[in-house]
């Protein structure tokens, strides 16, 4: 998958070349590009914002930069995401359908937002990570671009999947590693007894009340 990261802060990605993700950026599977909007303006002195018609606090990003920065990498298979408060919330469902595209665009948002004009002449795919505001659309990006890279084969393996929360509707079952104990602390026995049809039901069981103690919006 090819994905395109439009900001004004480039610096911010850097979290994007560690562990799971760069591993994968090595191996072929995610070529992912940082492009600086600034590069775009047409501005003398490359601003990228600029008060908002008809007043209100804070500065708007001007279409212009943007849209010529999206334009500029935008092809027939590209797909335009925009993270937003305002967007549908991220779910496994929604990261599952984006890890199957070929290439995505990622708008990152700062100041008071951008201008309507990003929105009505790109029609990117506005995406919330939750209903709360953050300063600038780096870090909602950043997750997005983690959990959808979750689902693209060779990024993890298909059993952390098949087990992790919300992989069958409920939460993921407490686990441990040595020491054995830590403490006073002990591992439960079922755990380090070897039989795997009991083990399994155990997980099955504290998934399930987990589930229903922390997330019972979650049981159908």
């Amino acid at each position: 998958m090819k994905i395109d990261i439009l900001t004004l802060f480039p610096e911010s990605f850097s979290y994007l070349n560690s562990s799971i993700l760069k591993r994968a950026k090595e191996n072929g599977i995610l070529d992912i590009n940082v492009i600086d909007i600034r590069t775009f303006s047409k501005d003398k002195h490359k601003k990228c914002d600029d008060y908002p018609f008809g007043g209100g606090a804070g500065m708007l990003m001007s279409v212009q930069p943007i849209y010529d920065a999206v334009q500029s990498v935008r092809k027939q298979n590209s797909h335009i995401v925009f993270a937003s408060p305002s967007g549908k919330t991220l779910n496994v469902e929604k990261a599952q359908e984006l890890s199957e595209k070929q290439h995505i665009i990622f708008i990152c948002g700062h100041y008071e937002g951008v201008d309507q004009r990003v929105l009505d002449l790109l029609h990117p795919e506005e995406i919330s990570i939750g209903d709360y505001v953050l300063t600038g659309g780096e870090l909602p990006t950043m997750v997005i671009i983690d959990c959808l890279s979750r689902f693209i084969d060779g990024v993890i393996t298909k059993e952390s999947l098949d087990e992790e929360s919300f992989s069958s509707g409920n939460l993921e079952y407490p686990q441990y590693t040595r020491p054995q104990v830590f403490e006073g602390m002990s591992v439960p026995e079922v755990l380090v007894s070897g039989n795997h049809q009991e083990i399994a039901k155990w997980r099955k069981q504290k998934s399930e009340e987990k589930t229903r103690a922390v997330r019972p919006d979650l049981i159908k």
